[in-house]
């Protein structure tokens, strides 16, 4: 019987300390924040996010995620439901992105103001206001990455195409008939003045035979000038398909400026966001690195906690050791 009455006071005293310890977890982990509740409707990928994550407004944590689901509303859309402190500066300018944290693929919800007020999207069953969800950087880079690749493709394929071998050889050919015509003239030049040098005499013996020349000088102009003409007409033709308006040079120039729009977007905003979140994660990782310390080298400070420490030698209750 005695033995009985040990165990069953054992076991009343075990269920004592689970019931305190349970209390002391309720109470260390209660939340009297007041909290506003508002629906995201996305239709991109919400990969990385998960319940109980982060909302940060500018940076400053001011919420979390508290579900995540499939709108009824719009087929294929994910539904976000978050809880924001009432305290937090939410306005009708305010709108909502998907953030990352540094390269752990983690997602948050990103609040953020814009310039001018946007129109709210209508609420769902729930009655709950919803704020716009915007595309991350990474989404819109994700996006326009192929089109801006298939217009680089597109515009390389087509110097390709111009600058063919059927279009070298007739540039060469221009080139050529160019030289060749500008050859024609000099003879044709040198012709004439031994003309006027060697066959005119006062008594104009020969001026039959200078007419003849004359005529032959001339025919040859001619057609060294139409010579001249048609090469500098397919120089021309090439030059202007070159620097036409939305051929190759301006698509290449465009393709250029989107690949330089994406780079400068992603190294002003999505960079410092990147650092930031870094920094955070080895902020908390440092402070539970010390508590896992305290909890290693005083143990019974999880059920009577750190306790006062003993009193030193001039300090009130000091008591020399015997």
């Amino acid at each position: 019987m005695e033995n009985k009455s040990h165990a069953l006071a054992a076991g009343l005293f075990v269920l004592v300390v689970a019931a305190l310890l349970a209390g002391l977890a309720l109470w260390l982990t209660r939340d009297q924040t007041s909290y506003k509740y508002y629906e995201l409707s996305s239709k991109d990928s919400v990969s990385g996010l998960q319940s109980q994550a982060a909302v940060r407004y500018k940076g400053v944590s001011v919420g979390r995620v508290t579900s995540i689901g499939f709108d009824r509303e719009v087929s294929g859309n994910v539904l976000i439901r978050i809880a924001v402190n009432t305290s937090a500066p939410i306005s009708p300018t305010t709108f909502a992105t998907l953030g990352y944290q540094g390269v752990t693929g983690l997602a948050h919800i990103q609040l953020d103001d814009a310039q001018q007020p946007q129109p709210a999207p209508p609420p769902g069953p729930s009655g709950l206001p919803r704020l716009p969800l915007q595309s991350s950087p990474f989404s819109q880079l994700a996006e326009q990455g192929p089109a801006i690749l298939g217009q680089v493709q597109e515009a390389t394929q087509r110097i390709n195409e111009l600058l063919a071998e059927e279009n070298q050889q007739r540039l060469a050919r221009a080139i050529d008939q160019i030289g060749d015509a500008a050859s024609n003239v000099g003879q044709l030049a040198k012709r004439l003045e031994q003309t006027v040098d060697t066959r005119l005499n006062p008594a104009l013996a020969v001026v039959p035979q200078v007419a003849q020349e004359a005529r032959q000088t001339l025919a040859a102009l001619r057609q060294a000038g139409d010579n001249a003409g048609r090469a500098a007409d397919e120089v021309a033709t090439a030059v202007q398909r070159l620097s036409a308006e939305g051929g190759p040079i301006d698509e290449i120039a465009a393709g250029s400026r989107s690949l330089a729009g994406a780079a400068d977007r992603f190294g002003r905003v999505t960079l410092p966001r990147l650092n930031h979140a870094a920094d955070e994660t080895a902020r908390a990782a440092r402070r539970l690195g010390r508590t896992a310390s305290g909890i290693s080298d005083n143990p019974q400070s999880l059920l009577y906690g750190s306790g006062r420490a003993a009193a030193g030698p001039g300090e009130p209750g000091f008591q020399a050791p015997r």
